[in-house]
């Protein structure tokens, strides 16, 4: 062992707003006392994508609300009834303001089929957890977000997180439909 070699920081998360989004108490609960235990210092929860952007909806207009440029990631199930995981991305990525917009999500999901993932990712997710959740799988998501944050992509048919987990440079014909000029690269901006 080096004579000065740095020791990993735990994070300090008492600053964090976290919004669970979950049809289910028994997983809201036990993802709040995961996160709880992680140090966050806020935590907020939602029965249904559509409740959670009523929350959003009114949160954004609350210009005194602690929480308003706070939340700093959705943990959202993917099936939920009275508004799913799907509608909830879906208006996040298509939000007018660019601090709901940039919101990172992650995917919380029972089924585990590469549809889903690949839904998920399409729609603008920033990860997926599959059900049953563990701490160290929770915790491996969200340290994802905050170490790893990734350039947004505004094309005509995406926007959200670059889907590329690489920068790996691309050989061969390039096929796309879209010229490169098209393609956006954006990044939040403090509203």
């Amino acid at each position: 062992m080096a004579l000065f070699e740095k020791k990993p920081q735990p994070y300090d998360l008492s600053n964090f707003t976290i919004l669970i989004v979950e049809d289910s108490l028994y997983m809201q609960t036990l993802m709040a006392s995961m996160l709880k235990a992680f140090g966050v210092g806020d935590i907020l929860a939602c029965e249904n994508g559509k409740e959670a952007i009523d929350l959003l909806k009114v949160l954004q207009a609350s210009k005194k609300s602690r929480h308003l440029r706070n939340i700093d990631i959705v943990l959202t199930d993917w099936l939920m009834p009275n508004g799913s995981g799907q509608d909830l991305l879906r208006w996040i990525r298509s939000h007018d303001k660019d601090s709901v917009r940039f919101l990172p999500v992650i995917v919380v999901s029972g089924y585990t089929t590469e549809y889903i993932t690949t839904a998920a990712r399409d729609l603008g997710a920033h990860e997926t957890l599959v059900k049953p959740v563990s701490g160290t799988s929770l915790a491996s998501r969200i340290c994802s977000v905050i170490d790893h944050p990734r350039p947004f992509i505004d094309a005509p048919e995406y926007f959200g997180p670059d889907r590329r987990r690489h920068d790996i440079p691309f050989r061969g014909m390039d096929r796309r439909i879209i010229a490169a000029e098209q393609i956006k690269v954006k990044h939040a901006s403090a509203e």
